[in-house]
């Protein structure tokens, strides 16, 4: 069959090239995870905070609520039976915490292909950093709205474009990451928002890294910066740091509306367990005071880019995620191995996740580790 045929030719490229992927079973256990039969320090995760990793016992927390009330299936979707209080409860919570309307969706995915789709039309343009996520990608993709991307994190760039094209369109949206996954950079967010007011656009910002690790209360780097108010849509996720499953938006009353009665994402998918929407809930309270263990998270990752600095490898970013670029594919390959087979839990990153030349091992980590546990990385790279 000549299709399948081409599907074969395409992977034996990625296998010639060394670029197949493949699924992997791993096993968490604590802030480690078996891999292949060996127990190995997890670096490879989002479990930012510890919390996956204290492995918390659920049965008491099932236990807490009535026959019914915690299912294990919405088996609807939120606009028919599948908003159960549990639902309410965690957008309540939400609400309270960020002081503005808040609405649940069943993963990051979801909320980023479904969020510009249904708000940027034809007539309006997207503005977009270069190194978004996927999702954010596809979800502009989607939009019958213009797009263009801006250099990463160049602000002289996109007030260019801004003043360029803003008379052109009906409305301009603006749309980043705060902490980037694969870098561990840190979007200016005082002047995206300085940007969006004086050019009368939408800022939407992704947190899905920055919920849990950044602000007193963990809100992200919205928080950080005293910038929750200023950001029109904020998008968080639970399955990262907050150590469940789901995502939010942060918004207003009116954006809030609009979406449940046109996001696609939201209206035509079964609602997420109510289990899932109060164990989010439980986790989201419990993150609020891990301020202890945010500082202590930073620190951790300061102390590995700098070692990584004194080695003279080439590292980026000023978060938790510590990417250690090597370049070359085969680099990446062979240096996750060695890793691993030194108790350390880490994957090459390579094309196209990252641009060519910029293969990496990228260190995620998390508040339960110490420093012992990472220090001997810069000596094996």
């Amino acid at each position: 069959m000549d299709l399948i045929q081409s599907f074969e030719n395409e992977l034996e490229q990625l296998r010639a090239g060394d670029r197949m992927r493949k699924l992997r079973s791993i096993t968490p256990d604590g802030k480690y995870a078996w891999f292949e039969n060996h127990r190995l320090l997890n670096l490879s995760g989002n479990d930012y905070l510890g919390l996956a990793a204290e492995n918390v016992d659920c049965t008491n927390f099932l236990a807490e609520f009535p026959e019914g009330g915690c299912a294990m299936t919405a088996s609807s979707s939120r606009l028919l039976t599948g908003t159960s209080p549990a639902h309410a409860g965690l957008e309540a919570l939400l609400e309270e915490l960020y002081g503005r309307p808040a609405l649940s969706f069943n993963s990051g995915y979801h909320a980023n292909t479904g969020i510009l789709p249904t708000l940027a039309k034809r007539g309006d343009l997207i503005l977009c950093d270069k190194l978004n996520h996927a999702s954010i990608i596809d979800g502009v993709r989607l939009s019958e709205a213009d797009f263009k991307r801006y250099p990463h994190l160049d602000m002289e760039q996109l007030e260019k474009m801004l003043e360029k094209y803003r008379s052109a369109y009906n409305n301009i949206f603006i749309i980043t990451e705060s902490v980037f996954s694969m870098d561990g950079d840190v979007a200016d967010l005082a002047i995206l928002a300085g940007l969006k007011k004086h050019y009368d656009a939408c800022l939407i910002v992704d947190e899905a890294h920055g919920v849990g690790t950044f602000g007193d209360r963990g809100l992200g780097v919205c928080e950080q910066y005293d910038l929750i108010d200023e950001i029109d849509i904020i998008i968080g996720t639970f399955g990262k740091a907050l150590a469940s499953v789901g995502a939010y938006a942060i918004t207003n009353a009116v954006i809030k509306d609009y979406l449940i009665n046109r996001m696609r994402t939201l209206i035509f998918t079964t609602a997420l367990p109510p289990a899932c929407a109060a164990w989010s809930a439980r986790m989201l309270e419990k993150s609020v005071g891990m301020n202890k263990a945010r500082k202590h998270l930073h620190k951790l990752s300061s102390q590995l880019r700098d070692e990584l600095y004194e080695k003279k490898i080439d590292t980026r970013g000023c978060s938790h995620i510590v990417p250690a670029i090597l370049g070359k594919d085969e680099a990446a390959v062979s240096k996750a191995a060695e890793l691993r087979n030194a108790g350390l839990l880490v994957f090459p990153i390579r094309p196209p996740t990252v641009p060519p030349g910029t293969a990496r091992l990228r260190f995620s980590l998390n508040a339960a580790m110490q420093w012992d546990d990472i220090k001997t990385i810069s000596g094996l790279l």
